[in-house]
């Protein structure tokens, strides 16, 4: 039998997701907070000589609301480029909009209510846990109550890397050696928690091995990808060595692809956990601004350390003269072109805070009136849903911000929890009810501390209505002992 070889040219339409470097730019600049995107900031003004700061532009004071207005209309050109640098720029228009004002994040100057609040310049708080971070992302996941139970115990049970150590089937017998008759899971219940965790963030959490740990992250960031997962699978160590050729033969592609495909997965996180190690203390500032002027709640944000960023004289010269090169002309339209989607990304991060704010002080106005107490259930979707921006967007925004108010100073993913089930059939917000039991703890008698089920008769009275291991669980979570541990006489 004789076999004929021949080469021939064969289109192919294939869909893939790309994220450009200006989208990872306006995503990294929403997730920043204050101190750091005040930081980022001053980068690129060395980075880019066609950006300058406006002197003595600095701002040590917020800025209200009523100056978002002011910083769209200086800024028309750039909200009509919605298409995130896939239009061209007139940048001679650009110039003559621009003039001396420049732009601010959210403009500045002004009586904004801040001498009313308590002096605060820094503030220290401890990094996060990994296993608080994913916590709270469980709370607002829909599961069944054994796939969130051991979704927990998987959480607990993640290394310094965010990996499982375990297999499912010690998860399974660790939780119910411990639970309560009827609390039991069982192997379907695990398999399906360890998708939940894997779901979250930071993704690839949960992960077995550095491969199931690529592949989780690669599922989510590049989904129509037919050969990343096989790579990965098959190819680390020849990535490793940086036998392009080899990985190229094996799977019929092209050396300059397989470097394309060694670029994507430099992209990936093999320790998803590693952010969350540590005991640093870390230095933050509020990025938004709560309070009252008269019967009206006032939302503004933290214009401190934001300069005020203009384009430089020296380069509208350059690129207006007759006597610039056509080189001249290019770069620095191109620098133009970038400074330009930086002012809208920080434009529209600000306006993105802002509007979120705004949503959490309508649903949570008893809470800046009244205190923690009266903490509302709430979840990302319903926020998401009000300010018509994806659930993922208002993570990133929650996550790492601050919101200083009356009651004090507060993370803003803190008002994002579930609900527990009140008497009367309305719900309590869950970080709400832990205030409450651990009050009623502090007030026993020391003699004769509370029992789980003494705490469930009590919150009852007060309209809550949840089982006793709840309680149970909630008073673990605050660390705070059982009843036997608890007797001090």
């Amino acid at each position: 039998m004789e076999f004929k070889q021949s080469l021939r040219l064969q289109a192919k339409l294939q869909q893939t997701l790309a994220i450009t470097p200006q989208l990872q730019q306006a995503l990294k600049l929403l997730q920043l907070n204050h101190i750091e995107l005040a930081e980022q900031i001053q980068t690129e003004l060395m980075e880019n000589p066609t950006l300058e700061e406006v002197p003595g532009s600095v701002q040590v004071e917020g800025a209200t609301e009523a100056t978002f207005g002011q910083t769209s209309e200086r800024n028309d050109t750039a909200e009509q480029n919605n298409g995130a640098g896939t239009r061209e720029v007139d940048w001679n228009q650009v110039i003559e909009n621009m003039g001396d004002q420049g732009f601010r994040s959210e403009g500045g100057g002004g009586s904004s209510g801040m001498d009313e609040l308590p002096p605060i310049e820094t503030n220290l708080t401890e990094i996060e846990g990994l296993g608080g971070h994913l916590e709270w992302q469980l709370q607002m996941v829909s599961c069944t109550d054994r796939e969130r139970a051991a979704a927990q115990r998987i959480i607990h049970n993640l290394d310094e890397r965010g990996w499982l150590p375990l297999g499912l089937a010690d998860i399974v017998e660790a939780h119910n050696s411990a639970a309560e008759p009827g609390a039991e899971i069982d192997l379907e219940d695990a398999e399906g928690a360890l998708l939940v965790v894997q779901s979250l963030d930071p993704l690839g959490c949960g992960a077995r091995d550095l491969v199931d740990c690529l592949l989780i992250q690669a599922r989510i960031h590049f989904p129509e990808d037919p050969f990343l997962p096989d790579i990965i699978r098959l190819h680390l160590l020849d990535l490793e060595k940086r036998n392009y050729a080899g990985i190229a033969r094996s799977m019929g592609l092209e050396d300059e692809d397989v470097v394309e495909y060694h670029k994507m997965l430099k992209q990936l996180e093999p320790w998803p956990g590693r952010n969350y190690t540590g005991s640093e203390p870390q230095y933050i500032s509020p990025d938004v601004y709560v309070f009252k002027v008269g019967a009206a709640w006032q939302v503004a944000q933290n214009e401190d350390g934001m300069p005020k960023l203009r384009i430089s004289r020296y380069y509208q010269n350059v690129l207006l003269g007759k006597d610039s090169t056509r080189v001249e002309r290019d770069y620095v339209k191109e620098r133009l072109s970038s400074a330009d989607f930086l002012l809208k990304s920080i434009w529209r991060r600000q306006d993105t805070i802002g509007r979120v704010m705004k949503s959490i002080l309508r649903r949570q106005e008893n809470f800046f009136e009244r205190g923690p107490d009266f903490l509302k259930p709430m979840v990302l979707k319903d926020v998401a849903e009000e300010v018509g921006v994806h659930e993922s967007t208002v993570s990133r925004v929650t996550s790492n911000k601050y919101v200083q108010c009356p009651q004090g100073l507060y993370e803003l993913k803190y008002f994002f929890n579930n609900g527990v089930n009140a008497v009367h059939g309305e719900q309590v917000a869950a970080e709400a009810v832990k205030r409450r039991i651990k009050k009623i703890i502090a007030a026993e008698d020391g003699a004769a501390p509370l029992s789980d089920d003494q705490v469930v008769s009590l919150l009852k009275r007060e309209n809550v209505d949840i089982a006793r291991r709840t309680v149970a669980k909630y008073r673990e979570a605050m660390g705070i002992s059982p009843s036997s541990k608890r007797r001090t006489v």
